[in-house]
């Protein structure tokens, strides 16, 4: 890149994009030497992707409290798709259960704690 941007109209968009690449170089580069980073944000991006699809319906939620509210709720659906759970599977049955369920072992219903009534046999 530095040989042909001395080739190149210094004005011109493949110009801006070498000088661009070569003031980050070290950190465009640093996956290749540590294995445990990802040679891109694909993950990442594909992971927020229904949160800045739905930025703008959130307009209409109606107060700070619906938001509030709703993001509670996108939060535990994402956490229990991080935890390879159905998410309306997991909330059909928490809510099912939720107003039985002694207070001190609130945290068997999180969701890396989480057994379906179904297994449990209760």
């Amino acid at each position: 890149m530095k040989t042909s941007l001395n080739r190149i109209s210094q004005k011109g968009d493949l110009a801006k994009a070498f000088r661009y690449c070569l003031k980050r170089w070290e950190a465009l580069t640093r996956y290749t030497l540590d294995g445990r980073l990802e040679m891109s944000n694909n993950a990442a991006e594909r992971a927020i992707r229904p949160l800045t699809l739905g930025r703008r319906n959130w307009t209409f939620l109606g107060s700070d409290t619906g938001g509030t509210r709703a993001a509670i709720f996108y939060t535990i659906i994402q956490t229990a798709k991080l935890n390879g759970i159905n998410p309306q599977a997991y909330l059909t049955d928490i809510i099912q259960r939720i107003a039985d369920h002694p207070a001190k072992d609130i945290d068997q219903l999180l969701p890396w704690n989480w057994v379906p009534l179904q297994i449990r046999g209760s």
